[in-house]
């Protein structure tokens, strides 16, 4: 009896063991500090990684999660997917600016705001939010001058037409994000209407931000203890000393960082609509066709993920049809005509600009002039084979002397490449005449006077 009695004590006891590791476990991974940094533009690329990194976070019950960035802007339809999965966020987020020398701006500044602690390294800044306005001020229209005559757009609170109803909404979405956070929401209208900055230290000031921190360990000491709201409960965060993972991006968003460049995404279509064209003129050769095809679905998904004009893409599109036909058809006016299509459609590609994902013309420019280069140079030399093609049967007769042998009316004998011929003629011959062959109809030749000058040479 006391033995089954110490056997089910070990149990009890090797089962609390393992109960007690387990919670330690769990509660090891709930108390874990998840971070992300995003370094260069806010784009496609940087809101898969900040949606996937967030469901990690969710997933493995974080503490907290840390935006780390170092921004100048980026897209707008990228930074309303980031700031929609924060505000959504089971997982307080914590932003923070950093390196020394970085910044926030524009869309960072966006996202700062609706972060649920915000921070700041020593020596960084933020602000500069004013919408991009695309394709410049907008025109000027009779008894339209109050916003769009010779002062408008000099005086911060008097915008272009053009670009007043996206100011307006940018001020209403960091208003919107000021008062949800509690921070200063008249110095972020003025970030977007005047594009005012702040330094790490003036931003303490004006309650933009909650504090400056020197690195991860002193954020996480400071935020400790901070309330905030998550999914309408507040919450007291315990950071302190908790461990930082940092979450790094996987090859398909590497990949997507790269791509989704507008000007290297029209690069790698160009290269595969003449990687496709090299393949079918030249079938078998495999490489170009390979290459082209992943090129040009490569560039067509990158330009899918970016707010682009179709009507610009058509007309890139029809650019380069019309300078294939001119490699097979050269007449210049069609190679003149892709150019001016295709430079057309990348001035339109793009709906919305934003720092790093602007048309290069430089990069348009150059790839315009060596597509067009390319077609002429193949055009030519297409049309110099086509002329020195060897002529065969009939076709090789034309042109060719022949001596009169003997003549009646229109119709009588020659020899030509030394055979004799019937022939016939529309014009009066004679034995002993300079004549050629005009045509052949069966087995009969049609010849013609052939004037020959003193020195020899045909006329």
């Amino acid at each position: 009896m006391k033995l089954a009695r110490v056997a089910l004590l070990a149990a009890a006891f090797v089962a609390a063991v393992a109960v007690c590791s387990a919670i330690g476990e769990a509660n090891g991974q709930e108390r874990a500090a998840l971070r992300i940094e995003i370094d260069g533009a806010i784009g496609p690329a940087s809101a898969m990684q900040f949606e996937e990194a967030l469901a990690v976070a969710a997933e493995r019950n974080a503490e907290v999660f840390i935006l780390q960035m170092n921004t100048p802007g980026g897209l707008v339809t990228s930074m309303r997917e980031i700031i929609a999965g924060i505000l959504a966020s089971p997982v307080p987020v914590i932003g923070y600016v950093a390196p020394a020398g970085g910044h926030a701006a524009s869309a960072g500044t966006y996202i700062l705001y609706a972060t649920h602690v915000a921070a700041m390294a020593p020596g960084t800044n933020l602000g500069a939010a004013t919408p991009i306005e695309m394709g410049g001020p907008m025109p000027s229209f009779p008894g339209d001058d109050k916003n769009n005559g010779p002062e408008a757009g000099k005086d911060p609170k008097n915008p272009p037409a053009g670009n007043a109803k996206a100011t307006n909404d940018a001020v209403a979405l960091i208003r919107s994000l000021a008062e949800l956070r509690g921070r200063n929401a008249d110095w972020g209208e003025k970030a977007v209407r005047e594009a005012a900055s702040l330094s790490a230290s003036a931003a303490l000031q004006e309650n933009v931000i909650d504090f400056v921190a020197r690195d991860t360990t002193e954020l996480l000491q400071l935020a400790d203890g901070q309330t905030v709201e998550i999914a309408g409960r507040k919450k007291v965060l315990a950071t302190k000393g908790l461990p930082v993972e940092t979450l790094e991006p996987g090859w398909l968003i590497r990949l997507l960082a790269v791509i989704t460049d507008p000007n290297i995404a029209v690069i790698l279509m160009l290269i595969g609509v003449y990687g496709l064209v090299f393949e079918f003129t030249s079938p078998g050769a495999v490489a170009p066709g390979v290459i082209g095809t992943i090129c040009l679905l490569l560039g067509l998904y990158a330009l899918n993920l970016l707010p682009i004009s179709y009507a610009g893409l058509a007309l890139m599109l029809l650019g380069i049809i019309f300078l294939v036909v001119e490699v097979f058809n050269p007449t210049v006016v069609l190679g003149l005509g892709g150019v001016a299509a295709f430079l057309l459609g990348a001035a339109m590609l793009l709906r919305i600009e934003g720092p790093g994902f602007e048309m290069s013309w430089a990069v348009i420019g150059t790839a315009a002039i060596l597509t067009l280069g390319l077609a002429l140079l193949t055009g030519s030399y297409l049309w110099a084979a086509r002329k020195n093609v060897p002529r065969v049967g009939a076709q090789a007769m034309q042109g060719l002397p022949a001596k009169v042998l003997d003549w009646e009316g229109s119709e009588g004998h020659v020899l030509a490449r030394g055979e004799r011929w019937r022939a016939k003629a529309d014009e009066p011959i004679a034995v002993g005449d300079n004549v050629e062959v005009a045509d052949v109809r069966g087995l009969v030749l049609t010849i013609r006077r052939r004037n020959v000058r003193s020195d020899g040479a045909r006329q």
